[in-house]
């Protein structure tokens, strides 16, 4: 699964990775960036269940892990109560625990798996929201960096018009990967900008247009205000689109994500979440616990600072790495 529909294009002109990462391949770096949080729960799960039956105290102990590795009490409850139906008052081991847990968080995190772009609209319209900090400027580079490769025009639109370091930040990766970026004085109106980068990417016969925002919630109204003033702009040129208006979260802060959504679900109509830093937190469990109470598509995830460190979200990886397997072993 990639981030589009299967289309053929040319990938040709995608930087390669250097040659560490292509030799590891995208898994085993997903693996080693969700360390800390699958050692976390590997380790409980050793201590919980070694020559132990699964009873109520083990289910209940086990329950108590998984809140504290950042699923959250109600997905914890439901991993549990999936993975004491197929097992409970038999001997157990720790491999076994973890691969029923894998494959029960496998299972929330399916319907997540979903491409970025299901349509072919022309420019599509990317709205990047999300809190000052989580990556979001970095994530538009990184896409737009893979975009590209894919043979996609690709056009980024500074709308974080507040921070002259955002709008500098963007301007540095459309230079490194080839692309304009539409960018005014610090301070202009965000929703002129996007009225700007609107024309110019028909004009330029663009392919994905991606717009950055700001992420100031010390005044929510205000911030509420504005993005509305740019989803205004943004239909008055083209009804259909946002084709997409994806949410950044930072995984580092783990239950705190859940509040972001809920802030950002009344400003916006969230499509789709991404996941940054998974890979310097004991906090991975969060994105399972996001999908089971907000059953938004998690299309792509960051394990790193690398431009070959996002890629698109698939959920048997994820729950492998999460659980620290090499893959799910599915029941038959």
């Amino acid at each position: 699964m990639w981030f589009f529909k299967k289309k053929e294009v040319d990938t040709t002109v995608a930087k390669p990775m250097d040659a560490d990462r292509q030799k590891k391949g995208w898994f085993t770096r997903l693996k080693e960036g969700l360390s800390q949080s699958s050692t976390k729960i590997t380790n409980g799960i050793t201590e919980i269940f070694t020559t132990r039956k699964l009873d109520d105290e083990t289910l209940q102990n086990l329950e108590d892990l998984l809140v504290t590795a950042d699923l959250g009490p109600a997905t914890a409850a439901k991993l549990v109560a999936d993975v004491g139906s197929h097992r409970f008052d038999k001997e157990v081991t720790p491999q076994e625990i973890r691969e029923a847990l894998g494959e029960a968080i496998e299972k929330i995190l399916i319907p997540a798996e979903k491409p970025m772009f299901a349509s072919y609209a022309k420019p599509y319209v990317v709205l990047m929201v999300g809190v000052n900090g989580t990556g979001k400027t970095t994530t538009i580079g990184k896409l737009g960096h893979q975009f590209k490769g894919e043979g996609r025009k690709i056009m980024l639109a500074a709308g974080d018009t507040f921070r002259a370091a955002a709008v500098e930040q963007l301007k540095v990766w459309g230079a490194r990967i080839g692309c304009p970026v539409v960018a005014k004085e610090e301070g202009a109106d965000p929703a002129a900008l996007v009225f700007e980068a609107m024309d110019r990417a028909v004009d330029e016969g663009v392919d994905v247009l991606m717009i950055d925002t700001a992420g100031r919630l010390q005044n929510k109204k205000n911030l509420m205000e504005e993005l509305s003033k740019i989803v205004r702009v943004i239909k008055k040129k083209n009804p259909d689109a946002p084709h997409a208006t994806l949410l950044v979260l930072d995984a580092t802060v783990g239950q705190n994500a859940h509040s972001q959504v809920e802030i950002f679900k009344q400003m916006v109509d969230i499509t789709g979440l991404v996941v940054t830093k998974l890979d310097g937190t004991a906090k991975g469990g969060v994105l399972v616990s996001l999908v089971e109470r907000f059953g938004l598509p998690v299309h792509a995830i960051g394990i790193g600072e690398g431009v070959d460190d996002l890629r698109p979200f698939v959920a048997e990886d994820y729950a492998a790495g999460l659980t620290g397997l090499d893959h799910i072993a599915h029941r038959t």
